[in-house]
């Protein structure tokens, strides 16, 4: 049974290592991966806008937001490959856009991956634009919006 818990601090390497092989499904190769490990790297946030998933106590995803004002960003939100498809993107996004409400937040912001974006645009984001990606140079991100 899928279930939301605050992460714990000894789990940032193995959040990061959920990241990296969630971020490889899309197909990238060795070296693309490495690019992207530094920016791919979890520091649990036990402030409140982190959130883990775990589904029978096992971590199998998690989400990760900031916000200024009124204004919300998706920082990281990453699903064991094992777990696509079962609810837990989704449980992980309704957390936060609920957090993100909670704190005022009127929008979220997500600069997404090319192979999520149709995940995100079935959870009511609409596309605005493209954003430079901090890890690759000369690469495009799809920049999104959830009107919250």
């Amino acid at each position: 049974m899928l279930k939301l818990r605050v992460p714990r601090d000894d789990e940032a390497e193995p959040l990061s290592g959920l990241c990296l092989r969630s971020k490889a499904v899309h197909g990238y190769d060795a070296a693309f991966m490495e690019a992207c490990r530094a920016e791919l790297m979890v520091k649990p946030a036990a402030d409140g806008r982190m959130m883990v998933a775990v589904d029978d106590g096992t971590p199998v995803g998690f989400a990760e937001i900031s916000v200024a004002g009124d204004a919300c960003e998706l920082d990281k939100l990453f699903v064991e490959p094992s777990h696509l498809g079962k609810g837990v993107g989704r449980l992980l996004l309704d957390w936060a856009k609920e957090k993100a409400v909670a704190v005022g937040a009127r929008a979220m912001f997500i600069d997404s991956d090319p192979g999520a974006r149709d995940f995100y645009l079935r959870m009511g984001a609409v596309e605005i634009g493209q954003v430079s990606s901090a890890s690759i140079a000369g690469r495009f991100l799809p920049r999104l919006r959830i009107d919250l």
